[in-house]
């Protein structure tokens, strides 16, 4: 007997001691505000062994906790929380005898206070790394891995961050853009290569909770936030829900056997990123997601397929990936106060999750917007993922679509002769005849080029062509984005490697001699294009008949296009000849806006234009004519 108690109590010791030695690394999300809509918390606990633990309690008011989840890895530990009832403060939770402080935070606004982006904006686009370096810019980090900042190699990072960005945002506004999209900043703690492409663009997240060190801190990043506000100037998250990066510490200790798709790769890849037989690579064709027709191989190819080698395929049907990914867009928008979202590689991901996600962004912040990428250009494709299409068999939830189909129309265009039936600027005509397949055509984000396609200069230097795609993408029913440096001239390809499209602002780096920040530094024809730019988007600003006006176009007729936006009395008509002779435009054919109008004044030139007799146009020329109807 007194054996037995001897052992009963050594056990019991052995379990104080273990208990004693429990260790909790980190908690994400890192903090959390109360006052959800959702109430339910998830606490993801890094820890050695950290799911050994008995029991974990919390006696803060208003908080329960509603189950502890155990996963395959002994070294994490979900907790699940009620905190529904609870006031801002700090919390006291107990893992065995092992105490732990958490901080619940009082929200700055309710959710329905924040405010997205729309058709009244203009997004600019840029990539952090090579836009600007700001003042006292640390070249190496410690805690990272080694990587290099070498500005003559395309494939590498150049050494741009946050604060570069922030001590230049009155060149933004002084550019006329309204909202600022910036690829990932989130830590991307990859080797340093000059193949592997995810060193420098983001897309490859290791910490879903920090700033890149290399960027700056999150605080930076609040900072940068704040002070846009203050400019006018929204600011959009770029977001991967699909993939993270192979470096993440989920890759080298899976929480659970399904966090990831086709997980026995990584079982098999003794830490690698060097594909094997188990391997599986997504077949980047986004058309099984929608075809009624589609087989079960070509689906699983493109859901649960990887995107690249260096960038594991993330498991959204794991309920708790995917509420680990909802909690942390809410806790972006609630810690640094960004105004919209971009969602990467959207039609990758579970369609039914991702809706899951979009449907509870928009209750507890209905007036935010959220924008995913699917790239497929045809437009019953796009509108098929809108919010409230009636073209799938599921609500999306999702308000903004990117238009792919404008983005290749237009650059088929400009090396087109516009004819009488299906060349040229009759690409765009054709394309939005199906804009009555969208339930929301003005939340439709069109664009001409983006970080993954080629310059619309190409390697040369069209202003004609450019200063047309630019009439028509500000002055069409869409949310216009632009690319970085577009507006003074830079120019590029992909055929050699995608740094190429990706290259540095001129000006934004110490050492640059060619400063395109000031009109000092910008040469003649960069001035040019800077000056027009900018005078189309101021004129865009607050105007309501582009925000709100009725879009109507005509087929285009002796080469020449013309799209019409009204607004009770206001016209304002888009003028593209897109041929490179000189046309002819019949004013009588637009009479139903015309009518009786004498002048119209071209507000890319102040020059008034006469409406009595018909307009002769110079090859490739753009007018933007705004009058006021007479009928």
């Amino acid at each position: 007997m007194r054996k037995g108690v001897l052992v009963i109590c050594l056990l019991l010791s052995m379990m104080a001691m273990k208990a004693a030695k429990v260790t909790v690394d980190r908690i994400e999300p890192t903090d959390w505000y109360v006052g959800m809509k959702n109430p339910s918390l998830q606490l993801m606990v890094y820890g050695k062994d950290i799911a050994k633990v008995q029991n974990v309690t919390t006696d803060y008011a208003g908080v329960r906790v509603d189950s502890v989840v155990r996963l395959d890895s002994p070294n994490y530990l979900l907790v699940y929380l009620n905190v529904k009832d609870a006031k801002a403060g700090i919390m006291t939770l107990q893992f065995d005898k092992k105490k732990v402080n958490y901080q619940l935070k009082a929200r700055e606004k309710s959710g329905d206070q924040r405010q997205g982006f729309d058709i009244s904006d203009v997004l600019y686009m840029l990539m952090p790394d090579r836009f600007a370096q700001g003042a006292g810019h640390q070249a190496q980090i410690k805690g990272l891995r080694t990587y290099r900042e070498d500005r003559s190699k395309p494939s590498l990072r150049h050494g741009g961050d946050i604060n570069g960005i922030r001590e230049h945002l009155d060149y933004f506004t002084q550019l006329g853009v309204t909202a600022l999209w910036f690829t990932p900043v989130l830590e991307n703690d990859s080797p340093d290569s000059e193949t592997n492409q995810s060193t420098y663009h983001g897309y490859a997240t290791t910490n879903y909770y920090r700033v890149d060190p290399r960027f700056g801190t999150n605080e930076d990043y609040r900072r940068l936030c704040d002070e846009a506000h203050a400019k006018g100037l929204k600011v959009v998250m770029d977001m991967i829900f699909n993939h993270c990066g192979f470096e993440h510490p989920w890759v080298a200790d899976m929480p659970s056997k399904d966090w990831f798709n086709t997980p026995e790769w990584l079982e098999q890849s003794g830490g690698t990123s060097v594909p094997n037989s188990a391997y599986c690579q997504t077949s980047y064709k986004l058309t099984p997601v929608v075809d009624p027709y589609a087989s079960n191989i070509d689906l699983k190819e493109t859901t649960e397929g990887w995107f690249v080698p260096t960038m594991p395929d993330l498991n959204q049907h794991n309920q708790h990936v995917m509420r680990y990914l909802i909690q942390n867009s809410k806790w972006w928008i609630e810690t640094v106060g960004i105004d919209g979202i971009r969602m990467d590689t959207y039609p990758y991901a579970y369609a039914d999750a991702m809706a899951e996600w979009m449907k509870e962004l928009d209750e507890e912040y209905p007036n935010f917007n959220t924008v995913g990428e699917t790239w497929v250009t045809e437009p019953a494709y796009t509108a098929a993922w809108q919010k409230g299409s009636k073209l799938s068999g599921h609500n999306s939830f999702l308000k903004t679509v990117m238009d792919f189909a404008f983005y290749d129309r237009i650059n088929r265009a400009k090396n087109e002769e516009t004819d009488g039936w299906f060349s040229g600027l009759n690409l765009l005509y054709n394309s939005f005849v199906y804009d009555y397949l969208y339930p929301n055509p003005s939340s439709v984000m069109a664009f001409i080029e983006n970080h993954d396609t080629d310059r619309f200069l190409g390697n040369g230097h069209d202003t004609l062509a450019l200063k047309q795609a630019m009439a028509l993408l500000l002055t069409v029913k869409r949310i216009p984005q632009l690319y970085y440096g577009t507006e003074v001239l830079m120019n590029g390809t992909k055929e050699v490697t995608d740094g190429y499209v990706r290259k540095d602002f001129p000006g934004g780096f110490p050492g640059d001699e060619h400063n395109c920040f000031t009109a000092e530094g910008r040469t003649r024809a960069e001035n040019d294009m800077f000056r027009w730019t900018s005078r189309l988007l101021h004129w865009r600003q607050g105007n309501e008949t582009i925000i709100r006006g009725m879009q109507t176009q005509f087929i285009p007729y002796n080469g020449v296009y013309v799209l019409v936006r009204s607004w009770h009395n206001n016209i304002v008509m888009t003028i593209l000849n897109g041929t490179t002779k000189p046309a002819v435009m019949k004013v009588e054919r637009y009479a139903e806006f015309i009518g009786q109008t004498k002048r119209a004044k071209d507000i890319l030139t102040d020059r008034y234009y006469d409406l009595s007799g018909d307009l002769t146009l110079k090859p490739r020329q753009s007018l933007i004519l705004e009058f006021q109807g007479t009928n």
